[in-house]
C-alpha cells in the first residue's frame, strides 16, 4: 500500500484495562460514559460496537473495517508513552510525576533560567489554577508552574504579561533542565488571556516532549525514504523526530480540515494525525455531553474522508488511552483502546483482543512494505489483507 492515515481520537479508552485498579481507574469507561443517547452512526457501521468488550453500542452485521481492541503494555496512561507505544516502544518504567510539586532546584533552576519567580508548584486543574494564580502572575510577572496526574510541567502565563515567544523559549529551557531522573514526558505552555475573575486559555498551547528512547516507526519511515506527516500535537510529542512534515492545529476542526486536504497530496508513507479536543477541552474537563458532541462532529466527518480514500490507502483510528469524563477525576484513565482499519484491500473481521498498541506500528510498516519493523508488537496485516 502507499499511504497510511493514521487517526489517534486522544483519550477515547473503550473500557478499564485489565490492570485498570493498580492505576486506580477500575471501572473507567470513556465510550461508555458519552454513549448514552448517542449512535456515532458511521464509527458503528465500521465496526466500532462489533469491538470485544464494547456494549454501549449495537453491533453490525456487516461491518466496514477490521476491528479489535488493545491492551497498553507500557507503564503508563499518559500522552506521551501511549502515542510511543503506538510507534513501537514499550515503556517498562513510568516517567516520573510529582503529586506533590516539584523539588526546589527544578523550581530555582527554571527562574534563574527564565528571570521569573514561580506561582503555585502543585497538581491543579489547568482552568482552576488560572483562576486561582492569574490574578498574582498580573501583579508580580511570576510564571505559573503546575503539573497533573501526568508526567509533565506545565507554564500558565497571561499573553499580555509574557508573549508567546517568550513562553516558549521558558518551555524549551526547563525542558533542557528535566533530564535525568526529572525527565518528565512533556514541558507544556499554557497561555490565557482576560481579567481577574475572567480568565480564559487560548489554543496557543505548545508541547516540548522528551525525545524517544527507542527507535520509532517514524524513524524507520523517514530512513527508508518515506514520508511522515504530522497533523495535530504529533510532532511535539516525538521531540519532532522522524517527522517530515509537520501541521500544528488549535483543534479537531482544523485537524480534520487539514486531513482532508492531505488525501489529495501525492506521498507515499505515514500521515499521523491526533485529535486533541476530546481530551483536553472534555475529558479532562468532566464534561459529557462537550466529549459525546466532539465525537458526534468526527462521526459526521468520516464518510468524506472515507470517500477520498484511494485504493492503495488505509485508515487506521484508535486512541491513547481513556479520560473518562464522569469518573469524578481529571486524570487520564488506563483503558483499553479500539482499533479500526479500513481500507479497499482491508477485510473487514473482527481481530479480537491485541496485547500491545505496538501492533498499530507493526501493522503500518507491514502495510507500507518497509524493510525494517519495530521490535515490539505484532503486525495484523496478514489477517486482514484481501
Amino acid at each position: 500500500m502507499k499511504r497510511v492515515f493514521l487517526i489517534v481520537l486522544d483519550s477515547l479508552g473503550i473500557g478499564n484495562a485489565p490492570d485498570a485498579a493498580a492505576f486506580g481507574d477500575a471501572g473507567a469507561n470513556t465510550l461508555s460514559r458519552i454513549a448514552k443517547g448517542h449512535s456515532f452512526q458511521n464509527l458503528t457501521a465500521l465496526g466500532l460496537g462489533n469491538i470485544d468488550g464494547v456494549d454501549c453500542l449495537p453491533a453490525t452485521d456487516a461491518p466496514l473495517a477490521a476491528h479489535g481492541r488493545l491492551i497498553e503494555k507500557s507503564l503508563g496512561k499518559d500522552t506521551t508513552i501511549g502515542h510511543w507505544e503506538l510507534m513501537g516502544i514499550v515503556s517498562k518504567s513510568p516517567l516520573p510525576t510529582y503529586p506533590e510539586g516539584f523539588p526546589k532546584e527544578v523550581l530555582d533552576a527554571i527562574s534563574e533560567a527564565t528571570g521569573r519567580g514561580i506561582l503555585c508548584n502543585l497538581p491543579y486543574s489547568g482552568t482552576d489554577v488560572i483562576r486561582d494564580y492569574g490574578e498574582a502572575h498580573l501583579k508580580s510577572g511570576d510564571l505559573i508552574v503546575y503539573t497533573s496526574a501526568d508526567s509533565v510541567l506545565q507554564i500558565a502565563a497571561h499573553e499580555d504579561i509574557v508573549p508567546l515567544e517568550t513562553l516558549y523559549d521558558y518551555c524549551k529551557k526547563a525542558r533542557k533542565i528535566l533530564t535525568g531522573k526529572h525527565a518528565v514526558g512533556r514541558v507544556i505552555a499554557r497561555p490565557f488571556i482576560g481579567e481577574a475573575g475572567n480568565f480564559t486559555r487560548t489554543a496557543n498551547r505548545r508541547d516540548f516532549s522528551l525525545e524517544p528512547y527507542g527507535e520509532t516507526l517514524l524513524d524507520i519511515l523517514t530512513a527508508e525514504g518515506k514520508s511522515v506527516i504530522s497533523v495535530g500535537k504529533i510532532s511535539d510529542i516525538f521531540a519532532g523526530r522522524g517527522i517530515t512534515e509537520s501541521h500544528p492545529t488549535h483543534g479537531n476542526a482544523e485537524g480534520m480540515e487539514k486531513a482532508l486536504s492531505l488525501t489529495a497530496k501525492d506521498f507515499s508513507g505515514l500521515c499521523f494525525i491526533n485529535l486533541v479536543d476530546f481530551d483536553m477541552l472534555y475529558g479532562h474537563r468532566q464534561d459529557t455531553e462537550g466529549y459525546a458532541k466532539a465525537l458526534e462532529d468526527f462521526d459526521a466527518f468520516l464518510p468524506t474522508l472515507l470517500s477520498r480514500l484511494g485504493e492503495e490507502d488505509a485508515l487506521i483510528i484508535t486512541a491513547d488511552h481513556g479520560c473518562d469524563p464522569g469518573d469524578n477525576s481529571t486524570d487520564h484513565t488506563r483503558e483499553c483502546v479500539p482499533l479500526l482499519i479500513y481500507g479497499k484491500q482491508i477485510e473487514p473481521k473482527n481481530l479480537g483482543t491485541v496485547e500491545g498498541f505496538s501492533a498499530v506500528a507493526c501493522t503500518a510498516a507491514a502495510l507500507l512494505g518497509t524493510k525494517g519493523m519495530p521490535k515490539n508488537g505484532e503486525s495484523l496485516a496478514a489477517k486482514i489483507l484481501k
